[in-house]
């Protein structure tokens, strides 16, 4: 057996994908997840869509089955906060004042709302655990207008989740359009019009002056008007949990800074998930991503090379929401791009974008066109040159534009 003991801060989806490689891969020494989490490590993905419209329940949220870290030997530390990291002497102070020493670390802290400032009311709500989740699930029962400021992916999901419900439901967003600084004005317009068509009230380049409980509900006085709601959901950003690793003088910037491997400023100390600002080497320079499957895979990623596998993390960040009958998904970083290729019909909502950079593809938005984004991954993987001809022709697949490796050229990742 072996006599390493390895410790995982953090409840959420790079928590628990993080444990299970661990196990997958053959470690059998002691393996301790210490969460704040009330439940076992769970998908987060859900809390703004079918968990809020009733579809999934909060047993269906689990990573790993419930009897799996008894069954796996995994010490599970629930409602527990590391107050304290000692990187030196490589022990941690838990909040309730036991030491826990450890061989190898992972801080998958992620990250937890941005808040307003003096808006003290229980309507007002924030959206990242399960109990955020079931606080608004209960407001929405109510039947009463609910106000989504920030027109982001969670803003956009729980105003379609309201009226998939029946709600009647308003997104405020001070930019131009919802999406903008993801997929500009022009495709962030389409969007709003997705939702204005669903009935949502879309209030763009509107700003927020205060909130006021009146006791029975909320009234919102903007800008431009005056609203009354029965809650308030502020989705304006992510702020990572940076703290433990700042206290411990581990290197932060916009995150946790991590090398290609996962690995941070201290030795035997890794990070993953919505806290890490990792160095990806497509891009040659730190990113950090707040998506599930970037959890997932750099979750697998550092556990791997907690075990020494010296595999660099390479992934091309895929990202997807469900709003009403449409599919959006992106893969890639479309950060630098000078050239925005559309291809398919903007008009019927059935379209991808490709952001490209001196002919090369960095990113891919597409509205249900789910193809694209496996041709897109593909080009953006490759690093391929291509026209905006092709890209627009829809008779060109785009897959079939990389060349498949020779067999002396082995397949990547072989």
């Amino acid at each position: 057996m072996d006599s390493r003991h390895f410790v995982i801060v953090g409840g959420g989806t790079c928590a628990g994908a993080a444990a299970r490689t661990l196990r997958a891969e053959g470690f059998d020494g002691q393996l301790t997840i210490i969460s704040n989490e009330p439940v076992p490590p769970y998908e987060r993905p859900p809390l703004s869509k079918q968990f809020l419209t009733g579809e999934v329940a909060a047993d269906d949220l689990a990573i790993n089955p419930v009897g799996w870290y008894a069954e796996n030997k995994v010490d599970l530390l629930l409602e527990t906060e590391a107050s304290t990291l000692d990187t030196t002497a490589k022990t941690m102070t838990l909040d309730d004042g036991r030491r826990l020493g450890y061989d190898t670390l992972l801080l998958a802290t992620g990250g937890r709302p941005r808040r307003l400032p003096d808006l003290d009311s229980d309507r007002v709500l924030y959206l990242r655990g399960i109990e955020d989740a079931r606080r608004l699930a209960e407001h929405m029962s109510t039947g009463d207008r609910v106000v989504v400021l920030g027109g982001g992916f969670i803003g956009c999901e729980v105003a379609a989740s309201a009226r998939g419900l029946g709600l009647e439901a308003t997104m405020l967003e001070m930019l131009d359009v919802p999406l903008q600084r993801v997929l500009g004005a022009e495709l962030g317009e389409i969007i709003a019009q997705v939702h204005r068509d669903a009935g949502v009230d879309v209030r763009t380049g509107e700003r927020v002056e205060s909130v006021r409980d009146t006791g029975s509900g909320l009234r919102i006085t903007t800008d431009r008007a005056v609203l009354d709601c029965g809650a308030l959901l502020v989705a304006v950003g992510l702020q990572p949990n940076t703290e433990l690793a700042e206290a411990a003088g581990i290197a932060c910037d916009n995150g946790i800074l991590v090398d290609a491997h996962c690995r941070t400023s201290a030795t035997d100390v890794y990070a993953a998930g919505d806290v890490a600002s990792h160095f990806h080497t497509s891009y040659n320079r730190h990113v950090r991503v707040e998506h599930h499957d970037n959890a997932i895979k750099q979750g697998a990623a550092a556990a791997k090379n907690m075990l020494g596998r010296q595999t660099p993390f390479t992934d091309q960040h895929w990202f997807w929401s469900d709003q009403y009958d449409h599919s959006l998904q992106s893969v890639g970083i479309a950060t630098g791009h000078d050239e925005i290729v559309l291809r398919g019909d903007t008009a019927t909502r059935q379209f991808s974008a490709f952001f490209c950079k001196d002919g090369q593809v960095l990113s891919v938005f597409a509205l249900d066109r789910g193809k694209d984004i496996i041709g897109g991954r593909k080009l953006i993987t490759a690093g391929l040159s291509v026209t905006a001809e092709q890209l627009r022709d829809e008779s060109v697949n785009l897959a079939r534009l990389v060349p498949r490796p020779t067999s002396q050229q082995a397949p990547q990742g072989a």
